[in-house]
């Protein structure tokens, strides 16, 4: 599985209005919507369902980096955002440091293996230190594009 298989290029944010971990949840679920991934009337309760998820356990895993998830049964088909802050979200990470890279991941809920495909992908490359200074530097959705393109090839 690549990246680009389940990132939906019209739901990156190469610089995210948002100044809260809610605010920039709206924003992304918002963009996926606008893009046609998921429906209009699903984004208050996919919003809500992220936060709920949030306050279980920050998917801040440090580094700068937060990779908020959810399976919900208004997704048919698995699809991600990206956002990037310039000034860094409060994601309570595990860190305690600013989130600047958002990866969001809605998947169906009778998708459980293909879910856990795309976490492992998008979880493989936010280890790579030169994947996450690339990304953070990324001031525009077609950079962005090209450094999961590099990513998808390996390099």
């Amino acid at each position: 599985m690549k990246l680009k298989e389940f990132i939906v290029q019209d739901a990156i944010i190469a610089d995210l209005k948002s100044t809260s971990r809610d605010e920039a949840l709206q924003e992304l679920v918002t963009a996926l919507a606008g893009a046609g991934a998921i429906p209009e009337s699903a984004v208050e309760e996919i919003v809500a369902a992220l936060v709920k998820r949030e306050k279980n356990g920050s998917t801040g895993f440090g580094k700068g980096v937060a990779v908020p998830h959810v399976k919900h049964a208004s997704v048919k088909k698995m699809a991600g955002g990206i956002g990037r802050s310039e000034a860094g979200l409060d994601f309570s990470a595990l860190d305690g440091q600013p989130v600047y890279s958002v990866f969001l991941l809605l998947s169906p809920d009778n998708a459980p293996q293909q879910h856990l495909q795309a976490m492992n992908i998008v979880f493989s490359n936010l280890q790579k230190d030169m994947f996450r200074r690339f990304l953070r530097q990324s001031e525009s959705r077609q950079k962005i594009v090209d450094l999961l393109d590099e990513a998808d090839a390996g390099k």
